[in-house]
């Protein structure tokens, strides 16, 4: 043995050495311990595991007293021991100074180093001192060296000095040559599967968002892109719940849109919308700016979110949903153990943010541009019908006095935007009134919407006002925008509006105080700025006291009267609709109607009217198709036999209005042998619409005579 210091130090180190530069033979029993002690290590797949054992598997192979094993990885040391009675030592940090010692004196090769331990050793006093503890009075060193690199070392120690022979310490180099092959090979493939790991995190991740990207593109409904997406990131990111919030229509609070979350923990979600001030929602949506941490933090802070305190959520991520310079909603992520977000998590996140984001405003877009589709759609509808049931007359025909007061009051009212109450006879020009009141008004560049209560069924009469949501009923397979939401900045024309059920009319009463309604099947409140004007044949008045109409509804909507008077106390104005009439109907015919008899004139002065206007206009139509030539040809006998019966009904005195209109409209009945529609129709005759005159028909008792 070759003494390594000389001169001055008491204690001695020995290495190993062999002249010839080989190793020594080793007997063929060492050869198959050495086999096993390899096969062993095979046993041991993890790094740490084979670490923690490889001290132990030295103790079994050697004839020693104590064994460790100092690893270096990644710059730091570490050691496992094995004392003298068999028993793991643990890494106790206030003997952590021996492997560092011990490190700087092993050679880079696998050349063992023995080391003398007597009691007066100062090379080595950490080791020395921790060795002697464990009984061992010298220790044999080997290096843990590959072709790469350098892994650490084997130490062996026994109770006796001079206790390694050269052929130990030959089989000690084979032992520490199998066991850094092992280690390295352990951290190798662990060091793969970590990459491997990593590597399919990322694919993973990738197909995510490509599976985000395929959904924003090809879905532009939020929740089911959500859903579609949810459940993949929330295995994949060890997420236990994704929820997106956004703010309400009027952007003042949040709300939830969409909650992925497990079954049986799931939150309730009327407890969930958070406050825009005072939660961490809030704060997110306010300032732009992520947020992720524990339930604790934001308790700290006095900031408040409901989802933790009913699911059990430790830990959360917030990211605003950024679009340019817009904050569209918030996108929150929730764990249920306290598993901080890693800074790669939050990296990835963000780019799902934005991909969230995109869809989002896509569906904004979207939304928008069907609204306004649907919206332009049905204006073109009701504008078409209008343009198909109206004559096209632009004016209100007449000079009298009482008409003059009656546009007067018009005027008054049309620039106020005040809800306008028109009420009179059947067939007096109601609807001519509201149109002035619309074209007088600043809204006349705005949808002018009417609606007649009395010709919609009953069920369905609250979808055409208020619209409904698809799936709302059977029948509702798309969504459907109401006449309020369409007249929004214009005006709406409620005709018959005595005819609305009690059950309804609260609602109606709501949007002219609130200016907000619901639609059919929704629950999203939406406003609506549209002017009321309603009309009505019937006394109100009396139907507030008999408890028909609602008393409240009724002096919301009568703020400002008007009441049309029937033709028959204009009469001046007779001999204007006539011509106005005779004009438009030989136009359309292509007719010339140039001459108009006084005495048929006068004839239609006389009659009463009884259908007003329209009844008028129904006459002049029919005498137009019947005259050959330029004169106005009406049939007079038909006036006639009416107004003598009228008279002869009122001359007598006992007979009431109704009973004047029951008698008239059964004997235009009779006279069209029952036939309601089409133009030679009671309808058309009496100048009212087939679903007016079948309403009229029921309240007044007229039923259909039975065959015999």
């Amino acid at each position: 043995m070759k003494h390594l210091f000389e001169g001055g130090v008491s204690r001695t180190m020995q290495r190993s050495h062999n002249p010839n530069g080989r190793s020594p033979h080793l007997a063929k029993g060492h050869v198959e311990e050495v086999l096993r002690f390899a096969r062993k290590l095979g046993m041991h797949s993890d790094p740490d595991q084979l670490l923690r054992a490889l001290p132990a598997e030295l103790y079994a192979l050697l004839d020693c007293t104590a064994t460790a094993v100092i690893h270096l990885h990644q710059g730091e040391l570490s050691f496992h021991v094995v004392d003298g009675e068999g028993c793991v030592l643990s890494q106790d940090p206030s003997v952590s100074d021996w492997p560092k010692e011990i490190w700087s004196a092993v050679p880079e090769e696998e050349t063992p180093l023995v080391i003398s331990l007597p009691d007066n050793e100062s090379a080595f006093p950490a080791a020395a001192r921790f060795f002697r503890d464990c009984g061992c009075e010298s220790l044999c060193v080997v290096g843990l060296t590959t072709s790469v690199n350098r892994l650490g070392a084997l130490c062996v120690g026994r109770r006796w000095s001079d206790a390694f022979s050269e052929q130990e310490s030959a089989l000690l180099s084979l032992v520490s040559h199998y066991a850094a092959l092992a280690i390295e090979e352990r951290f190798n493939f662990a060091q793969s599967e970590l990459v491997r790991a990593q590597l399919e995190e990322e694919r993973t991740k990738l197909r995510l968002v490509l599976d985000l990207n395929n959904s924003v593109v090809s879905n532009l409904e939020l929740k089911e892109v959500l859903q579609a997406i949810s459940p993949g990131m929330r295995k994949a990111m060890r997420l236990d719940g994704v929820a997106l919030i956004l703010p309400d229509g009027e952007g003042r609070e949040l709300q939830l849109y969409a909650l992925d979350f497990p079954e049986g923990s799931s939150p309730a979600r009327q407890d969930l919308p958070p406050t825009l001030n005072g939660s961490i929602c809030g704060r997110v949506f306010r300032t732009a700016k992520p947020w992720s941490g524990h339930i604790g933090q934001l308790q700290k802070a006095g900031l408040d979110y409901k989802m933790a305190s009913t699911a059990g959520v430790e830990t959360l991520c917030m990211l605003p949903l950024l679009r340019g310079n817009r904050v569209l909603g918030v996108l929150s992520l929730v764990r249920t153990d306290k598993n901080d977000f890693t800074e790669s998590d939050l990296e990835f996140f963000s780019q799902v943010a934005g991909q969230i984001a995109i869809a989002i405003d896509n569906a904004f877009a979207y939304r928008q541009i069907t609204e306004l589709k649907d919206k332009l759609a049905q204006e073109k509808l009701y504008f078409e019908d209008e343009l198909s049931s109206e004559m096209n007359f632009q004016e209100i025909i007449g000079n009298s006095s009482v008409l003059r007061s009656v546009l007067r009051q018009v005027e008054a009212v049309a620039p106020t935007g005040s809800t306008v109450l028109i009420h009179g006879e059947t067939g007096t020009g109601k609807e001519l009134i509201a149109r002035a009141v619309h074209n007088l008004s600043q809204r006349q560049a705005n949808p002018f919407v009417k609606l007649n209560c009395a010709a919609i069924p009953t069920g369905l009469l609250e979808s055409e006002l208020f619209g409904h949501e698809r799936g709302a009923f059977t029948g509702a397979v798309s969504q459907r925008i109401g006449r309020f939401e369409l007249a929004s900045q214009g005006t709406i024309f409620l005709d018959e509006v005595g005819e609305i059920p009690l059950e309804l009319q609260p609602k109606l009463l709501r949007v002219l105080q609130e200016r907000e309604f619901e639609r059919l099947g929704g629950s999203r409140t939406l406003r609506t700025n549209a002017r009321l004007i309603a009309a009505t044949n019937r006394d109100l008045r009396t139907m507030v006291e008999e408890q028909e109409f609602r008393s409240d509804l009724f002096y919301r909507l009568s703020v400002f009267p008007i009441h049309v008077p029937p033709l028959r106390e204009r009469t001046e104005d007779i001999p204007f609709l006539v011509r106005h009439f005779a004009q438009y109907f030989a136009f359309n015919m292509g007719k010339r109607i140039e001459t108009i008899s006084s005495e048929t004139m006068n004839a239609l002065v006389r009659y009463p009217w009884p259908g007003n206007i329209r009844e008028l206009q129904n006459v002049i139509e029919r005498a137009v198709i019947l005259s050959q030539g330029p004169i106005l040809k009406v049939p007079l006998a038909d006036l006639k036999a009416r107004g003598a019966e009228l008279n002869h009904v009122n001359g007598n005195g006992s007979s009431t209005l109704e009973e004047v209109e029951r008698r008239h409209i059964l004997a235009v009945l009779e006279q069209t042998n029952w036939v309601f529609a089409g133009p030679n129709g009671a309808a058309a005759r009496l100048g009212i619409k087939r679903p007016t005159l079948q309403f009229r028909m029921q309240k007044l008792g007229i039923s259909r005579p039975q065959r015999t």
